[in-house]
């Protein structure tokens, strides 16, 4: 394919795609390889013609191999003779994998993509441009799918994706490697060989030279089958990242560092939104990829699904854990659960007293009965009248204990408050928020908003009424 072909056919990817604007700098990764050696020819002549582009051409001089000082001197001499400033750096990959614990390819990437990313903020560059192609991405999509990846794995690589703040494009991804090959020798352009590529060790260039020549005696166009399930999975995988983020926005409440929904509104969305409002939750609460591997986000969903009304807490790592309570789920940070211990005492009516640790404010005010009097039918939840007479001081304000007990009004005996908590749903990790009072005698005598005990009850024989309401701070 000639030069012009493949220059007008990066213009309309890079048109359809927003590649670059005008005067962008571009940092283009140069290995000496012919698919390198083609995009910085192509890119050259794009910035010269068509639209003015800043190039930077940057090697990594990874040591490997005795070639390496040959390659890094032939991409100077390339980048000379384009006009085009060069930048090189060696890196010390091996001493990075005794560091890291990684492999020799994923420690080359990693040095590889430091030193651009660098570069890139050294030259106030908005972008890295590299030569993977239809190719790599038809191998791409076939490493995902064999490693049991789900429709975002099954869209390859991105024309075009942030990392650190630096926007790495691809150019090259519909262009295939024998069109950069013949580019290169119709143009002259001299490029290197990396003999490590036509070695099977490595699982890539084991699907390279192994499984996709093997899959091609079924399918003669594998590769370009694969980039059309590429192609196909991109547009459709948008599709549902949109539909869930706009579930996200509808559905789920964010504060501190707490992501909550209720079960009724997840149980009625489709599947694949119910997986992917996981994934979402899971991508904003950490960077950490493995929090979102199928089978932790299968676990959450069929717990949330679930036709009985539970709750349970599953640990998600990273610091990280999904809590169900009855009909909210919530994802949050470890750090959150951590029960609240508080105990105020008043050894007389005060107006108000607060309660900073649940963010509460308890105010108190006696009536005479010729004053004010309440009916029941009249007394929101966070309120409680009491026969002041009646009611044994010191009151005390406290986080519940274990073994707390109420005669409750209305009910015959004693009941358990973990008992009463439960009846009313209350979610176990909000009950340490409940204050609990208890009066003079050490008898439970209000739990504000739940429930109010038969001690001091107000009746026709009541001359003080003391008016306890518990209020947000």
């Amino acid at each position: 394919m000639r030069m012009h072909l493949l220059v007008e056919h990066v213009l309309r990817t890079a048109e359809e795609q927003g590649l670059w604007l005008p005067h962008d700098t571009i940092i283009v990764a140069v290995s000496g390889g012919p698919d390198s050696v083609a995009l910085l020819h192509i890119m050259h002549e794009i910035s010269q013609h068509h639209v003015p582009l800043k190039l930077i051409c940057a090697h990594v001089h990874h040591g490997f191999r005795v070639e390496s000082d040959e390659e890094a001197l032939m991409v100077e001499r390339m980048a000379a003779k384009l006009d085009i400033p060069f930048v090189m750096e060696a890196v010390d990959v091996p001493a990075y994998m005794i560091e890291s614990g990684k492999g020799t390819q994923e420690a080359a990437r990693d040095k590889r993509y430091e030193f651009l990313i660098k570069t890139a903020v050294k030259y106030d560059a908005r972008s890295i441009a590299t030569a993977h192609h239809a190719d790599d991405q038809a191998e791409t999509v076939l490493l995902h799918l064999l490693r049991g990846s789900g429709p975002s794995g099954l869209t390859g690589m991105k024309f075009n994706r942030t990392i650190k703040n630096v926007e790495l494009i691809r150019p090259l991804l519909r262009i295939y490697k024998t069109a950069l090959v013949d580019v290169c020798e119709s143009e002259s352009l001299v490029y290197a060989i990396d003999e490590s590529n036509l070695q099977s060790k490595y699982r890539r260039n084991e699907i390279r030279l192994d499984i996709l020549p093997f899959l091609g005696q079924y399918n003669g166009q594998i590769t370009q089958a694969l980039n059309q399930l590429s192609s196909v999975m991109t547009a459709e995988d948008d599709y549902v990242e949109q539909a869930a983020a706009k579930m996200y926005h509808e559905l789920v409440h964010k504060a501190d560092e707490r992501f909550t929904f209720s079960v009724s509104s997840f149980s009625g969305l489709h599947v694949a939104l119910q997986r992917r409002l996981i994934k979402l939750i899971l991508n904003y609460m950490s960077a950490d990829s493995e929090l979102a591997d199928y089978n932790k986000i299968e676990t959450l969903r069929d717990a949330i699904t679930q036709k009985a009304p539970s709750t349970w807490s599953r640990d998600l790592g990273g610091g990280f854990i999904c809590i169900q309570e009855y009909d909210v789920v919530t994802f949050q940070p470890k750090s959150f659960v951590q029960r609240v211990r508080y105990t105020y005492q008043v050894n007389a009516v005060v107006p108000e007293l607060k309660v900073s640790e649940i963010g509460k404010i308890l105010r108190m005010v006696v009536y005479s009965r010729e004053q004010k009097s309440w009916s029941r039918a009249e007394l929101h939840g966070h309120e409680a009248v009491f026969d002041a007479d009646q009611l044994s001081l010191p009151l005390t304000l406290r986080c519940r204990q274990d073994g707390d007990t109420m005669k409750v009004m209305g009910l015959n005996g004693s009941k358990k408050v973990k008992d009463i908590l439960m009846d009313d749903k209350i979610p176990p990790s909000i009950r340490a928020q409940i204050p609990m009072i208890v009066d003079g005698n050490n008898q439970m005598v209000w739990i504000p908003g739940i429930r109010r005990s038969i001690h001091a009850p107000v009746n026709q024989h009541t001359t003080s009424i003391l008016h306890m309401s518990l209020e947000d701070a």
